[in-house]
């Protein structure tokens, strides 16, 4: 090649990395993104450095001091007044004990406090988590007639669910979580919460039989099966508690400041609510209570554990999917609390707290925890500081649980169904499934997929079915990658999109694509098939061989990696231009792509004159092929060959 035709940018054709480093690098970058160990170098206590790494708390508990305290005992005390209600609510979703709700809310916020970056989660017990656990449960032991073992079934799921979440985030597979799209979330919740909703119809009608499914239809079909059990008593109960409870989310709403009435509001329905059923003995007249409650604190429930292979299926599947749902809701809370007030939090490491709070909380009789956004956006808004209003929490739980627990025997039931309801209005989110719908539309279907699999068949496979079309459409991405056809901006070195930019011109003979995904077997031949399509449309649209494509170049600044047969396909392509007489330059390729083409001689079959640093350079190296190429023509035309 001539000195004129020569880039200004040298290609960096290094000799490609060992397998140690390349390995080292693809790790470090799927294992440990966020780079936690930078942080070590150069310290001189590098030990009491990871230990403040691993366990927070050593780390903010030192610079503790009595002003912060004044802001987490007051979200402390206010949290708690939530944490009452909802956890006797959300135990008797998942039929088990009230009680158990109250005992969860006390050992794993500790547990929270000393492993967790966020400093604005509040711990506790979650309804789509504990409905999904006592469904799952169910296919195999039935609350009312094992009640013994449906507990400790609950308990088994709990721990399994907290050495699944562990082992995520010590392995550092965060990236598992990822699976579960916004989309599946806003979809699952607004299903789950619909479903709960209809649920409470049992407690608002004072109906004692119902059905163990949760499916919507059913649900509506037990509901007016066992009308003859309705109580008016109960539903006026219950209607008047849900219109208070609403009423003072309508205040939260127009005065933000008044998000105190709303956080108690809970707590004084259950105040009232059982005064009411204890002096005019609703019991008696069709209002159900709560019923006893043991005093005293969390008992051990190690034996209470089972692991007998007949029900080892079950609780596996409970615990696996309670918690990635609890990991999922719980990440992302912290994440937005932690954004709104300029601070990280390391996903791997919540995912290790979480499954340390549940480990121990399985052993000490709670069942699954994770951070509600109801309670932790009360504690938010409270003005807590640090991880200590968790500590508060607990504290008062532990007082409550030794002093005050048979209190809470005369709450109706109907009170916890108003709570339950009022909660779950507020993850219903049509705002969000609207916007989905205007912004894309297969994110729509995602979300639907999962509302009505949860809706009309069950919560587990509602969730299932939008992750596989989430994965689907990854699928998708990879199988059919997007190529754009780049023109020059006028006046100006700037190459984009012709489709974008309609004032962006296409150079004469040279056609530029702009490749922008990885290429893997899955795509190479829809990519083979796509370029020749467009070396097709561009002849159409030059009027057959007017200026005809003699240069294909490929930007390829966007692929970040590619396989063996991405590479074959490339060589494929290069001896199709050729018989075509269309030359092939390759731009901008990255390191590893880079070395791949190296090291299976590709560059060497090419050659090194047909890579180039910028599209600027590969056209102004296109055009003096063109001239070189026109000149020959000319010369040729003036003086024939004779033979």
């Amino acid at each position: 090649m001539s000195n004129s035709q020569e880039s200004v940018h040298k290609v960096n054709f290094a000799p490609p990395r060992g397998f140690a480093a390349t390995f080292k690098s693809h790790a470090k970058e799927t294992l440990f993104p966020d780079d936690p160990f930078k942080q070590f170098k150069n310290e001189k206590r590098p030990i009491k450095k990871a230990v403040q790494y691993f366990v927070p708390i050593f780390e903010w508990l030192p610079k503790y001091n009595l002003k912060l305290f004044r802001y987490d005992l007051l979200a402390g005390i206010t949290i708690t007044s939530l944490a009452i209600p909802q956890g006797i609510s959300y135990a008797k979703l998942g039929d088990i004990p009230p009680v158990v709700g109250l005992y969860s809310s006390f050992v794993p916020p500790l547990i929270y406090a000393i492993f967790g970056s966020s400093k604005h989660i509040a711990i506790g017990t979650v309804a789509a988590p504990s409905l999904l656990l006592a469904a799952t449960i169910r296919e195999k032991v039935s609350p009312d007639a094992e009640p013994k073992l449906y507990l400790s079934l609950f308990f088994t799921a709990t721990l399994i669910a907290g050495i699944f979440q562990s082992v995520l985030g010590f392995l550092r597979l965060g990236i598992v979580m990822d699976f579960l799209s916004h989309s599946t979330i806003v979809g699952f919740m607004s299903g789950t919460a619909i479903l709960i909703c209809l649920q409470q119809l049992k407690g608002f009608f004072g109906l004692t039989k119902f059905t163990t499914k949760t499916d919507v239809i059913s649900v509506l079909h037990a509901v007016f099966k066992y009308r003859e059990e309705w109580r008016w008593e109960s539903a006026v109960v219950g209607l008047i508690f849900l219109a208070f409870l609403l009423f003072t989310r309508y205040l939260k709403k127009r005065n933000p400041k008044l998000f105190w009435v709303s956080a108690i509001a809970p707590m004084v329905t259950v105040v009232v609510g059982g005064l009411f059923a204890y002096l005019a003995r609703g019991e008696n007249h069709g209002i159900p209570i709560v019923g006893h409650l043991n005093r005293g604190i969390n008992p051990l429930s190690i034996k209470d554990l089972n692991f007998e292979s007949q029900y080892l299926p079950v609780t596996l599947k409970a615990g696996i999917l309670t918690g990635i749902l609890a990991m999922a809701e719980g990440i992302a809370i912290g994440r937005s609390f932690a954004i709104l007030k300029n601070y990280q939090t390391d996903g791997n490491k919540e995912m290790i707290a979480f499954g340390m709070m549940n480990i121990a909380g399985s052993l000490t009789s709670c069942y699954l925890t994770t951070a509600p956004f109801s309670k932790s956006a009360v504690n938010f808004n409270a003005g807590c500081r640090t991880a200590m209003s968790n500590i508060v929490m607990a504290i008062i739980m532990m007082l409550t649980l030794l002093l005050l627990a048979p209190l809470f025997s005369y709450i109706p039931l109907v009170a916890l169904s108003a709570i339950i309801m009022t909660a779950m209005f507020g993850l219903i989110d049509y705002e969000e499934a609207y916007r989905l719908f205007k912004v894309d539309k297969f994110d729509f279907c995602i979300c639907m997929a999962a509302f009505f699999g949860v809706t009309f068949i069950t919560m587990d496979v509602g969730l299932l079915m939008s992750v596989g079309l989430a994965i689907l459409r990854a699928l998708l991405y990879v199988a059919r990658p997007a190529t754009c056809k780049l023109g020059n901006m006028p006046d100006s070195s700037l190459y984009c999109d012709i489709g974008q930019y309609p004032v962006a011109t296409g150079i004469p003979g040279i056609l530029i694509l702009k490749l922008g995904s990885p290429i893997y077997f899955a795509n190479c031949s829809y990519l083979k098939e796509r370029i020749m399509r467009w070396i097709g449309d561009e002849a159409d649209i030059t009027n057959a061989n007017v200026n005809e494509v003699e240069h294909l170049l490929l930007d390829i600044g966007g692929v970040s990696t590619i396989d063996m047969t991405g590479i074959e396909t490339l060589q494929e392509l290069r001896r199709t231009l050729e018989i075509n007489g269309i030359k092939m330059g390759i731009v901008n390729p990255r390191m590893a792509v880079m070395e791949k083409m190296i090291l299976s001689e590709f560059v060497d079959k090419v050659g090194r004159e047909s890579f180039y640093m910028s599209i600027d350079e590969a056209v102004e190296a296109c055009r003096f092929w063109l001239q070189e190429s026109n000149v020959s023509k000319n010369d040729f035309s003036v003086h024939p060959t004779v033979v």
